[in-house]
């Protein structure tokens, strides 16, 4: 009898070999290569909030005013084809309802265009392509992929400067479990604005170039783990002027403890950060380990199946027949 192997048994070993070599390369090669930022991206996030806002009508601070604060980010997808990296365009405005609805975002009580260059894989910033203003830090608008439980250089357009967020438990948003990052930021000098004596106690001057403070009375950011993306933000800031060396407030510009990510823009984040963070753990989790388990048992019983063969009965043409002898 000899034993040749079926060609069922060579395509189960051949299939199953592929699927264990595909296994490393889904989540070794390919979502390194799908975690990075976009370059096409528009979206919109609105934060609301109450507080004293500096009237220049009455030249003077209203309290318990509906603040808004909008945020657009679209990508300029030619600056980052020819760079490599995402460019982002950014413009914040923030409105009372006084301000609301606004033809055009200049006529906002503040209006902010900047602009955001990043390495699409790190999130970290990269300065070239026009970037305004000089950004520094670990993450803006959202955080690296594969975010972990320690604290983050955070950028904080407001102020200037990078924020330390640390990293302060869990929360839920919109019942989607994120990572809590918290942090303050202490009075400090901004710039300065040219405004009336008056404003600043300094009523015998007609122009005075004051000095604008700015602190923070709280970030906190829920961000999701897998791809950084914010699901939840608040803020409370708090804008002031004083006159020229002096060491306390004279005028309120902005004045609010909390400012937060309305009910749709949580939504829409969580919608986003689900589809996202499943696309990645199905890359790098759950095909890799699915082609794994597959390809381990087709090998094995495609090296069985081998191993075994199939039974043939030798042909008569090669069975060795006796030789009658030959007798004297």
């Amino acid at each position: 009898m000899r034993r040749t192997a079926s060609p069922l048994s060579l395509i189960l070993l051949g299939l199953g070999t592929f699927l264990l070599v595909l296994a490393p390369m889904l989540a070794w090669y390919v979502t390194p290569r799908a975690a990075v930022n976009p370059i096409d991206i528009d979206t919109t996030a609105v934060y609301k909030g109450t507080g004293s806002v500096f009237d220049t009508d009455k030249i003077e601070t209203v309290p318990d005013q509906e603040i808004t604060v909008t945020q657009r980010v679209r990508g300029n997808v030619a600056e980052s084809e020819r760079s490599g990296d995402a460019v982002w365009d950014v413009i914040t405005t923030v409105d009372t309802d006084k301000s609301l609805p606004a033809a055009d975002p200049h006529d906002a009580l503040d209006f902010t265009p900047h602009r955001w260059v990043m390495d699409r894989k790190t999130t970290r910033p990269v300065h070239c392509c026009g970037e305004s203003p000089y950004i520094e830090g670990e993450a803006y608008l959202k955080f690296p992929f594969d975010v972990q439980k320690r604290s983050y250089q955070w950028w904080d357009n407001t102020g200037g400067t990078t924020v330390t967020m640390r990293y302060d438990g869990t929360e839920k948003i919109q019942g989607y479990t994120g990572y809590r990052f918290t942090a303050t930021v202490a009075p400090r000098k901004v710039g300065t604005r040219l405004v009336p004596g008056s404003i600043v106690d300094q009523p015998n001057r007609p122009q005075v170039l004051a000095e604008e403070w700015y602190s923070n009375h709280g970030f906190k950011l829920v961000v999701d783990q897998r791809t950084g993306r914010v699901i939840y933000a608040q803020t409370g800031p708090r804008r002031t002027l004083r006159a020229p060396g002096a060491d306390k407030d004279a005028a309120v510009l902005l004045d609010s403890e909390k400012i937060a990510f309305t009910t749709a823009t949580q939504q829409e984040a969580v919608r986003q950060a689900k589809r996202d963070s499943g696309l990645l753990r199905m890359v790098g989790e759950t095909l890799p380990a699915g082609a794994a388990v597959a390809g381990f048992v087709l090998a094995v019983v495609g090296g069985v199946l081998v191993i075994r063969g199939r039974k043939h009965p030798e042909s008569p043409g090669t069975v060795a027949t006796p030789q009658p002898s030959l007798t004297m």
